[in-house]
């Protein structure tokens, strides 16, 4: 492009800058303008990605249609569907009438999906049906309408992180970067942060009837080897501050450094804190952490079932033996004296009845044969807690837990 056309591209739209970076994406707008298809931009939030869309549509055969601004992440998920695709009366509560959506109303015309990475999943399948054909079905409807819209889209998200993570649709993505346009972030524009300060700081002045403040080359210097994280928009915030609060109209960095964040190295709008000794930089981490504990726990419940298991089995062994060596005993001949007792062939032997020993019921439940075990072990170990937990294999939360569930703590 050349620098006449580019310059009167600037003073149509009031673009302020001439870095390398910003002046290939207006020349990238240009060129794709006449090109009837979709576009994608990409940049970080406050870097002015609003006017590439603009211009594209005005320097499209689709200029003279409509163009609409629509804030993704503005929309409430539960009416976003009826926002892009329109609704039929009855559809929904306080659906009184029919409605054709944007899609319908910006039909010929262009729309501008500002923050695009905020859709909802169900809202992106839909997208991206009148992507590929010009089709949509409105909410509650059943009938197939057709529409005739250029899409441009936004977003500050990395649209291949979010797919990656499940947040957003892969063919989606390829549909809307049929052309990639980015806009540069304000660090990395060099001597435009002084200009676009100048410009700012201009506005306030005359719109206000005060006098305009002005930069010291110090704090030129400072105010271009700062970071902004919140690009253009911070940078007018920071010059309307400066303008309204400053009793001195001549800028020096120590005035500077009153309104700007002393962190000049970081790119973050605000740092996330946790209280305690541990900081988890994700949900994953956290994630991580709870497995890692309930395995833990799942381990020392194996191994005390396990301890459980074989007393019982111990126990009915013993209880077994002694019924067979008792029994022998307890079902031999009645003798009175030396003689053991007879009975003629006409007589009904009578046998003497059998009373078993007592001894402990073998349907007791775990938690009986649980806490009869932790008695056992602590009386063998002196009530040594420690001791008695290796014996039956369990962890000392595990032992002090059933001690306190059945009394035993005392």
């Amino acid at each position: 492009m050349k620098s006449s056309e580019l310059q009167s591209i600037k003073q149509r739209y009031n673009i302020v800058g001439n870095c390398e970076a910003l002046n290939s994406a207006l020349d990238d707008a240009l060129k794709v303008a006449p090109i009837d298809i979709s576009v994608l931009i990409i940049g970080e939030s406050g870097v002015g990605k609003d006017i590439l869309p603009r211009i594209i549509h005005d320097n499209s055969p689709r200029r003279r249609e409509k163009y609409f601004v629509i804030n993704c992440g503005a929309i409430p998920e539960g009416t976003i569907d009826s926002e892009l695709f329109g609704h039929v009366k009855g559809s929904f509560t306080g659906a009184i009438n029919d409605s054709p959506g944007y899609f319908g109303v910006a039909n010929k015309g262009t729309l501008f999906l500002d923050e695009v990475g905020e859709l909802p999943m169900a809202t992106q399948a839909r997208l991206l049906r009148v992507l590929e054909n010009g089709e949509y079905i409105p909410v509650g409807g059943t009938e197939v309408r057709k529409t005739d819209v250029r899409i441009v889209a936004a977003t500050n998200v990395n649209i291949e992180k979010a797919i990656s993570e499940g947040r957003f649709r892969s063919d989606l993505y390829y549909r809307l970067n049929r052309v990639n346009i980015q806009m540069p972030p304000l660090r990395e524009r060099g001597e435009d942060i002084v200009l676009l300060f100048r410009l700012f700081a201009m506005e306030m002045a005359e719109k206000y009837r005060m006098e305009k403040v002005v930069l010291t080359d110090e704090a030129k210097q400072m105010l271009m080897h700062y970071k902004w994280p919140g690009n253009i928009r911070q940078l007018k915030s920071v010059t309307e501050q400066i303008s309204i609060f400053s009793t001195e109209r001549m800028i020096t960095p120590q005035i500077l450094s009153r309104f700007i964040p002393q962190d000049q190295e970081t790119t973050q709008l605000a740092l996330i804190r946790t209280e305690g000794d541990h900081s988890f930089e994700n949900e994953r981490e956290i994630l991580y952490k709870i497995l890692f504990e309930l395995r833990s726990n799942v381990n020392d419940m194996r191994r005390e079932m396990s301890s459980l298991k074989k007393q019982l089995q111990d126990v009915q062994g013993n209880a077994h033996q002694a019924v067979s060596q008792l029994a022998p005993t307890q079902l031999a001949p009645a003798t009175f004296g030396s003689q053991p007792a007879t009975f003629s062939e006409t007589e009904e032997a009578v046998a003497e009845e059998y009373i078993e020993p007592e001894r402990e019921p073998e349907n007791l439940n775990v938690n009986d044969w649980s806490r009869q075990a932790l008695e056992k072990a602590l009386n063998r170990n002196g009530g040594n807690r420690k001791k008695a937990a290796q014996e039956l294999g369990i962890s000392d939360r595990t032992l002090y837990r059933r001690l306190k569930q059945y009394g035993l703590d005392k």
